[in-house]
């Protein structure tokens, strides 16, 4: 007789199955919590480094040019524009995504009714 325990036999067998399919394992919450946490990094980064970029060119640009606080101020907002386009883009990109995955779980493709 074997020494192991037939509820431990069919989940192993239950995994090896569903690894034969090709089923994805279901993620936690905590998981899907984590993943929009990192867009939202993601999104906040963008918006900081394009700030942080327009305000070293403006920085740069005033100390060669001698105009101290003018292009600064301009670049900085440029900068604040670009982090905002890109996190605009973003956005859509995760929205694209989530109505892909949507779509794929209804089974129903976008098509006229006639």
């Amino acid at each position: 007789m074997s020494d192991h325990d037939p509820k431990d036999r069919l989940k192993a067998l239950e995994e090896k199955i569903a690894a034969a399919r090709g089923d994805e394992v279901a993620k936690h919450h905590s998981e899907e919590h984590y993943s929009q946490a990192q867009h939202a990094w993601r999104m906040v980064i963008e918006l900081v480094a394009g700030l942080g970029i327009g305000f070293g060119i403006g920085y740069g640009l005033d100390a060669l040019l001698g105009t101290q606080p003018l292009l600064m101020v301009v670049f900085v907002f440029l900068g604040l524009a670009a982090g905002v386009k890109t996190m605009m883009r973003t956005a859509e990109e995760m929205q694209n995504t989530q109505l892909s995955r949507q779509r794929g779980e209804d089974g129903k493709d976008e098509r006229d009714g006639d």
